[in-house]
């Protein structure tokens, strides 16, 4: 034991540098997975919460496929003897005046419900209106707000909330608060009849929530009532909302996770090669100490001890930092994370001991990971042999055979060409894992490859002697320089698949951006539930707008196809069937011909669609639009870089048919030529209703979608920076381990006459040729990465294509960076190797 300790600390002590970055390494990996698990975790519990506040304590919802129903399924459901309780709810999003100046940020969930059925379902959503007023709760005008909506639009009881509705200003009457509402949580509550009425939503409902009497089996009640209430309605429970929670944000929230522990696995290949020099060094100690008795057991126990106390140094310091990150995380940017999944909430961290231990496992397993192999080697290696001088290369030439390397590859080949598992990329994430193990294991035969051809080729060997020293060292000892990179190549191939992953998905929405916004302006008025915002009158007062060539009006709605699923977005909309690609980003259509054959009427679908609802080419279907369901071709599929849980297009003719709703949500403007947007603003304010319309430029809303586009992406902008910190630590630990380890070679060197300067260019000679050769293959692997992230990872995991764009310009910076400070590197440590006296140097061989 007190050897062992001896031998621990000595170690430590002389090598500081490299404990030090391989500790940080492990504990940022720790840090940026356990912080984003934290984050996401709390959101998606809080969201939940919130999710079960608004539904109460009813046991069964009856929804419909549409945002609305008609309210006479209410009274239908109060005559079955097996409910207690009946409660209608009208939810609609309310537009502001007197909000944030972001027009995503400017909507208000507003709740109509029956305040005397809620009393005793859903108690929570009760306002508390002033001691004068005992009976605000069923006023016309009264609106009750949570405390996190007062704070967010800074009124206070007694004052007035003005709301667009279409093409209107409603003026409600704040009564009171919503004491139980949970924290962060922005609703309003009002009495059904008057948001109906206010809100032009009379005679519908949006849900209705059933309270069952004592004794009823609700799994039998709900099987039986979703059966006789037929495909227009579903029936749910809190248990399906929350698993639809979860399906909404499950692929964003695990890929999140997967890139936070890009970091760690990187860690690990540092923690490789940091044991691997160490071993290397300690070679011939580790054989003195085998002939004066240590066992090979007690070997192996001593150097897995050593890398076990640097996994556990830096999981704890990664949780600690984790946890600090969670914090000061949800305080200032809240649980979204760019994702917009979990909007209007205000999430707390809880301290989790099992997610706490999994990630301190994690972290502890990565670094025994990283040391087994390398401790494996130096417990089995022969004293005799060991003992030799230059036997340091032979010590891991058994782990450079090529042939691992190759079925690693291989296999990567394969999984990913495997279809998703529970809609999830498994396969692919396996796939990137091998192909960054097989392209680093390949290394040491590449370099030794490239490194020979260009010795051999070289026709200046004797008047560039130190030219012809590092190709030399490079070409015959290849295993050692190439093991030390490990950690480099892992870290520059995994940014370097991030950083082309990112280009490729912005140019290809900024590319779709143009398709889908081909239009001047587009010109919104406030809509709700299943309302338009203009109605006919309204219309033909835009088309009357002058300077207009041509004017498109668009009707969007949500329609629920999977309960178990989010809503998908219907878009109807006039659409030249001879030329749909003018007004839809087509990937695949029916001709002409064969879709006036069918005698069907057309649909276009997402790719989203065909993925998550076998929506494929030619397939006919049906879609719950008007009071009954009809059936449609689906004629063609097109890219939605916008919608990720599936969008449909339609003829808005066909709509209105269907439906007989002539209400629309935007009026898409074309204007004519020496006409300026800002000229046909003002045309358009300047109309009866002008002062509730919101008017965008195309130009405007491009950069704001690639602006949210960059704050989506924020997370995965900071791992790659993370990644690109950990290569260059590993620069630094790699070469001055390696650096140190020469010095015998220095000290023999000096003694034949190269001068200190010769030797500190060879060190920078040899840093630069490694580092360029790692970058080189490390473009390789990470272009090889980076298309099973553009094709496979993100196809299977948001359901959409994109075109692979090389962002040259960022990469090149951080490839000099890398070569410069790989360069710096190798001198400073060369020059602690090359300070040691030249005749002890020598004298340290055995």
């Amino acid at each position: 034991m007190r050897l062992s300790c001896w031998l621990f600390v000595a170690e430590w002590r002389t090598h500081r540098v490299q404990a030090m970055v391989a500790i940080i390494a492990i504990a940022l990996g720790v840090a940026l997975g356990f912080s984003i698990h934290l984050i996401n975790t709390a959101a998606f519990n809080e969201f939940s919460a919130a999710v079960r506040n608004l539904t109460g304590q009813s046991d069964l919802q009856v929804q419909g496929k549409q945002a609305m129903f008609d309210e006479s399924l209410y009274p239908t459901l109060a005559t079955y003897t097996e409910v207690a309780l009946v409660n209608p709810v009208l939810e609609l999003d309310a537009f502001l005046l007197t909000a944030s100046q972001d027009k995503k940020d400017n909507r208000l969930k507003v709740l109509g419900i029956d305040m005397l059925r809620a009393a005793r379902i859903s108690p929570d959503l009760i306002g508390m209106p002033a001691e004068d007023r005992p009976l605000d709760g069923l006023a016309d005008d009264a609106i009750f707000l949570s405390p996190a909506a007062m704070e967010w639009l800074q009124v206070r009881q007694g004052e007035t909330l003005a709301v667009r509705v279409g093409t209107q200003i409603v003026t409600l009457r704040i009564a009171g608060g919503l004491v139980r509402a949970r924290a962060g949580q922005r609703i309003a509550v009002m009495d059904i009849g008057a948001a109906q009425w206010h809100f032009r939503h009379v005679g519908l409902l949006s849900r209705v929530e059933l309270k069952l009497r004592p004794g009823i089996n609700r799994d039998a009640f709900k099987a039986a009532l979703a059966e006789e209430l037929g495909e227009r309605y579903f029936v749910t429970e809190v248990a399906d909302q929350e698993m639809r929670i979860a399906n909404m944000s499950r692929a964003y929230r695990v890929n999140l996770n997967m890139l936070a522990l890009v970091a760690l696995f990187t860690g690990a290949f540092l923690v490789f090669s940091t044991q691997v020099l160490s071993i290397t060094r300690r070679r011939h100690q580790f054989a003195l100490l085998r002939v004066l008795g240590l066992t090979r057991s007690q070997l192996l126990r001593q150097i897995l001890l050593e890398g076990a106390t640097l996994g556990v140094i830096g999981s704890l310091l990664g949780l600690m930092l984790g946890y600090a990150i969670a914090i000061i995380a949800l305080h200032f940017f809240g649980g979204d994370l760019g994702g917009g999944f979990f909007p209007g909430i205000k999430p707390s961290v809880h301290f989790s001991p099992l997610a706490t231990s999994l990630f301190f496992i994690i972290g502890l397993s990565v670094t025994l990971l990283g040391s087994v192999v390398p401790a494996w080697e130096a417990a089995h290696a022969k004293p005799a042999t060991a003992l030799k001088s230059g036997s340091e290369d032979m010590a891991v030439l058994r782990w450079t055979t090529p042939w691992p390397a190759i079925v690693c590859l291989c296999s990567a080949i394969l999984l990913a060409q495997l279809p998703p598992v529970f809609e999830l990329p498994v396969f692919g994430y396996l796939a990137i894992a091998l192909v960054l193990i097989g392209g680093i294991a390949l290394m040491p035969v590449f370099s030794a490859f490239v490194f020979s051809f260009l010795l051999k080729r070289m026709k200046w060997p004797i008047t560039n002697a130190v030219l012809t020293l590092a190709l030399a060292r490079l070409a015959n000892t290849p295993n050692q320089a190439s093991i030390a990179l490990g950690g480099v190549l892992a870290s520059f191939s995994l940014m370097v698949a991030m950083a082309i992953m990112v280009t490729s998905f912005r140019i290809s929405v900024d590319d779709w951006l143009l398709d889908v916004l081909p239009a001047d302006l587009y010109v919104q008025a406030a809509s709700s539930g299943g309302q338009g915002g203009f109605q006919l009158d309204e219309q033909k007062i835009i088309a009357t707008v002058p300077g207009i060539t041509r004017i498109d009006f668009l009707r969007v709605l949500r329609l629920v196809i999977d309960p178990e699923r989010p809503a998908i977005t219907l878009i109807a909309r006039p659409i030249d069937l001879s030329h749909v690609g003018n007004t839809l980003p087509i990937i695949d259509e029916i001709p002409m011909s064969a879709l006036l054959q069918e005698g069907v009427k057309p649909i276009w679908v997402s790719e989203a669609m065909v993925d998550l609802y076998g929506y494929t080419m030619g397939k006919r279907i049906t879609l719950p639009i008007g009071t009954t369901a009809s059936e449609f071709l689906i004629a063609g599929i097109w890219r939605d870089y916008g919608r990720q849980f599936g969008a449909v297009q339609m003829q808005l003719a066909d709509y209105q048919a269907l439906s007989a709703d002539y209400s629309i949500n935007t009026a898409v403007l074309w204007l004519q030529a020496g006409i300026s947007s800002e000229q046909a603003s003002t045309a358009l304010q300047r109309l009866p209703f002008g002062d509730t319309l919101e008017i965008s430029a195309s130009s405007e809303m491009r950069a704001l979608s690639l602006e949210i586009f960059d704050r989506s992406f924020a997370v995965t902008y900071l791992l790659e920076i993370v990644a690109v910190i950990i290569g260059l630590l590993g620069v630094a630990a790699s070469f001055s381990a390696q650096a140190l380890a020469r010095t015998k070679e220095f000290g023999m060197l000096r003694h034949i006459g190269v001068t200190r300067r010769q030797v500190f260019t060879l060190l920078i000679t040899e840093g630069g040729l490694l580092t360029a050769l790692g970058i080189m293959l490390g473009f390789v692997i990470g272009w090889g990465i980076s298309l099973i992230l553009v094709f496979v990872v993100n196809p299977q995991s948001f359901h959409w294509t994109m075109q692979l764009h090389l962002p040259w310009i960022w990469l090149t910076i951080v490839a000099g960076v890398m070569l410069l400070s790989a360069a710096l590197t190798a001198l400073i440590a060369g020059r602690r190797a090359v300070s040691v006296n030249v005749v002890r140097a020598v004298r340290e061989d055995w």
